[in-house]
Parts: structure tokens; sequence; C-alpha cells
């Protein structure tokens, strides 16, 4: 099984090697990357699309702006491009992602401002704080692209990858955040994009490289500088990732607490809860159902011994379901 295994990967690479399918992937991948009109129609819905759809906080929205993925294709043809030494095919790639991105981000810049909503939804703020974990994402599914594109009977899978990385929802809460002078939501946004651009960079480089595209000799200078710059990522994505496990932690261990620890809870039942960290002091949202109304006294007993617990403080906002017991008259 083993020397079969090993037969087909040698068989992968020398279809790879092949002229022709050299010359073939460069001329389509070429043909992907060209900022035509074709690009901008796609970019300008998918980012119209992404928009309404993080305004409305509405996730099958922005999945399908996902969808469309028009940046997916000129990624592949820089990655290709800086790999082979083709300067025309890399600078095609480069400028028809720098074109979208500006465009997407003046769209949705000016869809805030005419929207103008006060406050962004949970699918906005989910973009403003990426980790570890999304680079992870964004290699993997990047890996999955560049495969698609030489092996074109699994090209269905595209869509998928597309929805995983997400290119276009970060991009437009860049300009939501730049609509309301919102700082910390642009920078956020700003990594996650730059995260998903390099990560989806670097597998697409590595999957040409094995696929016996290019060699490792001509692969190794752009490779490394790739590597470099996903590299300085990994600060802040670590930052993040160990800020994310301690939310957790504090999010059961202040769980624990109330339910456990408190007489108003005795009384209560917790039905979910949801914890806003980008609101200072963090929002604990409640949603419980009670047979009486939870008053704001309560509210303030339970905020001071949260922080006496937690050592900092929480604000708690309740959304109280009443539970009313009915019965039949019959005895």
């Amino acid at each position: 099984m083993g020397n079969n295994i090993r037969d087909r990967f040698k068989n992968f690479r020398r279809r790879g090697s092949q002229p022709e399918q050299l010359q073939q992937i460069q001329t389509d991948l070429l043909a992907e990357s060209t900022l035509d009109p074709s690009y901008i129609t796609l970019i300008v819905g998918s980012c119209a699309i992404a928009t309404f759809g993080l305004l409305s906080n509405s996730t099958a929205v922005i999945i399908g702006a996902m969808i469309i993925a028009p940046l997916m294709l000129p990624i592949r043809g820089l990655a290709f491009g800086a790999l082979e030494g083709n300067v025309i095919l890399f600078r095609k790639g480069v400028i028809a992602v720098v074109v979208g991105t500006f465009i997407a981000v003046v769209m949705a810049y000016t869809l805030g401002l005419l929207v103008a909503i006060p406050s962004y939804g949970s699918e906005v703020l989910a973009r403003s704080e990426p980790t570890l974990l999304d680079l992870g994402i964004a290699v993997v599914a990047g890996g999955i692209s560049g495969y698609a594109k030489i092996q074109p009977k699994i090209s269905g899978s595209v869509a998928g990858t597309a929805i995983a990385v997400a290119l276009m929802p970060p991009i437009c809460v860049i300009g939501l955040g730049l609509a309301q002078g919102n700082w910390s939501l642009s920078i956020g946004a700003t990594l996650l994009y730059l995260t998903n651009l390099l990560g989806i960079t670097l597998s697409c480089m590595l999957t040409f490289l094995v696929a016996g595209y290019t060699s490792l000799s001509r692969a190794r200078r752009p490779l490394l500088w790739t590597l470099a710059l996903t590299a300085v990522l990994l600060i802040p994505l670590g930052v993040s990732f160990a800020r994310l496990v301690r939310q957790g932690e504090l999010e059961m261990s202040l769980r624990r607490a109330l339910l456990n620890r408190t007489v108003t809870f005795q009384r209560l039942r917790l039905i979910n809860s949801n914890t806003n960290w980008l609101a200072n002091p963090p929002e604990v949202r409640l949603i419980v159902r009670a047979q009486e109304p939870v008053t704001p006294r309560q509210v303030q007993l339970l905020e001071n011994f949260i922080e006496r617990e937690m050592g900092q403080p929480f604000t708690l906002i309740f959304e109280v379901g009443q539970v009313e017991e009915v019965r039949s008259n019959s005895q």
C-alpha cells in the first residue's frame, strides 16, 4: 500500500512538471487575475451583499457573498506568479487584489454612512478579533483552493473553501468601522483580512510546489518572504488567541458563580448567555425565565458580587421571559 501511495504521488508531481500542463495553468491563472469588467462586477456584487448582510446581522446573506469569492482567483495567480518569477502574472494578481480591496472598502464605507446604524451586530464584531485559529483555517482552505485549480474534477470544492476563509466580509467590516470612526474595529478586521490573504497565498504556493509546477530552488525566496510576513502576524494572533482562551475561562467561572452561589438564580432558569467583550466593561446578556420580575436592585447586587468574584466589573443585562402557571378549574 505504501508503494502505491508513493507511485501516485510521483505521478502527481510528474504531471505538474510537464510543459503543457505548466503552460495551461499559467494561461488559466492569467485570465483569472485580469482586472476586467466581469471581475469588478463580482467585487461590487459580493461587497454589496456582504455589507447588507453584516448590517442586518444575517449569517445566510453573508454566506451568499462568500460563495461569489472574486478575490480568491487573483490570489492564486499572484502566488503562482511569485513562485515562477512570472512578473506579468504576479503584477496582474496584485493589481486585481489591491483594486478589488479598495473598491470594497469604499463601498462598505459609503453604505455604512448611508444606513447609519448606531451599533453593529455580532456578525460584524465577530470579524474584529482574529486568532491563530483563523490562520489555520486560511492555510487549509487556501491549500484546497490551490489543489482544486490543478485538479479540475474537484473544482466544486472552491465554493466551500471560499465560505471557510471568507475574504469579503472582513474587508466590508473595515469600511463599516471607518464609517463609525471605530478604529479598533477596522484594525481588527484588517488583521483578519491580512491573515486570510497570507494564509491562502502561502498554502497555494506550497500546493503548487508539491504538485511539481515549480522547483524548490526557484520557489525558495518567495516562500521565505511569505513565511516571514505570516510570522509577523503570529504575535497579534497569538495574543488574541490567549485572550480568547482567557475569556472562555472567565465566562465559565461567571456562569458557575451565578448559578451556584447566588440566591437570585435559585428562582430563575437560565436559558442562554453571551458576552460582548468589546464593551467596557464587558456586557453579559442573560436570557432567563422567571415567575417574578428581576429588579434593578437585584441586578446591581449581582454585578457587585461578580466584580468581587472575577476581579473585574461586568455589566449584566437580563432578558426575562415571564413564566405563568395555568391549571384547569376541575378538582
